[in-house]
């Protein structure tokens, strides 16, 4: 019995050691609880709620919410919000995929120890290749915006446009992307040919 637990014990410690544990754990269980325990969200557009708590593990040297954790966070809350407005699965059914391909994040005010919050992401629409997606940190406290990250969905396999028409059984029009939005998939791809450039590649590879 004792060599049972301390092989147990062993491969959790193996599992957290070589392995992003918490993350692997956190968005199949997200993907899930949306799936199963959520209704359905039949609007593309409609902004969706992912309440969290800052825990002692999230803190940084100044004991406010490290940067890094706010991109985690929205990756979770993105999962839960593609897989219940049916994205992920449309993905699935047509034998493609998204990947991060692009993100920024502005941070406004820190999030401090055990502070409740709420990641509210929405998506403000597609392209040809990429879903656009913003996710704002508020806090419970006073409702103030505490950060605001942007991310560019690269879609493989299909198009956003396929995905769209698969879940609303019908051709959308994408709704226009907001100003800033625009500048910023300009700054990418400006960043893209220069980089592009100075590899020698010209237009020959395209970045996701």
């Amino acid at each position: 019995m004792l060599g049972l637990v301390m092989a147990v014990l062993a491969l959790g410690l193996a599992y957290f050691a070589l392995l992003d544990g918490w993350y692997l754990v956190r968005v199949p269980c997200a993907v899930l609880r949306a799936r199963l325990l959520q209704p359905r969200v039949r609007d593309l557009l409609a902004e969706q709620s992912y309440a969290g708590r800052v825990l002692p593990s999230d803190l940084d040297l100044l004991l406010h919410m490290n940067n890094a954790r706010y991109l985690r966070e929205a990756d979770v809350a993105r999962a839960a919000h593609l897989a219940r407005c049916g994205v992920l699965g449309a993905l699935r059914a047509l034998g493609a995929r998204a990947v991060l391909a692009a993100s920024c994040a502005r941070y406004r005010r820190s999030l401090r120890l055990l502070e409740p919050f709420e990641v509210r992401t929405r998506l403000l629409g597609w392209d040809d290749r990429a879903f656009y997606l913003e996710a704002r940190f508020i806090s419970l406290r006073d409702g103030f915006v505490c950060a605001l990250l942007r991310s560019r969905q690269h879609v493989l396999g299909t198009s956003p446009e396929r995905v769209v028409q698969h879940l609303c059984k019908r051709r959308v029009e994408p709704p226009e992307l907001p100003a800033d939005l625009q500048h910023w998939i300009a700054y990418n791809e400006a960043s893209s040919q220069l980089l592009r450039a100075e590899s020698g590649l010209g237009h020959a590879v395209k970045d996701q």
